[in-house]
């Protein structure tokens, strides 16, 4: 559903541009640092709109990229983390185990009679 209401914005936006664009139909002098041209206002205002789009897409793509990277490199670090964490909870066990074997709760009692009591 997200990507639907995209595209329809997307189309309503590309509309209402190229609905600009054909009103001005006007010829430009366009300067370049090396020169200058006539150009119909029309192909200035698209190719405008063009060189915007790829410059916003190859940006967005940068971070998207850095972001995936970053996400590759906190799963390791996660991964690595968790394995930690199993293997403290094994020591913690074992020494529970080990304190339990070592400390009996309820000594033998000695049936031998005390001499000096």
């Amino acid at each position: 559903m997200k990507g639907q209401w995209g595209l329809i914005i997307g189309l309503f936006v590309a509309l209402l541009i190229a609905i600009f664009a054909v009103i001005n139909m006007d010829v430009v002098t366009v300067n370049y640092v090396f020169g200058t041209a006539e150009w119909p206002l029309v192909i200035v205002i698209i190719s405008s709109v063009l060189m915007g789009g790829i410059l916003v897409g190859g940006v967005g793509l940068y971070g998207i990229y850095k972001m995936r990277a970053e996400l590759k490199k906190i799963r390791l670090e996660n991964e690595d983390l968790r394995k930690k964490n199993v293997e403290m909870k094994n020591m913690k066990e074992s020494k529970k185990e080990i304190s339990k074997k070592e400390v009996p709760t309820n000594p033998p009692k000695n049936s031998t009679p005390n001499p000096n009591g």
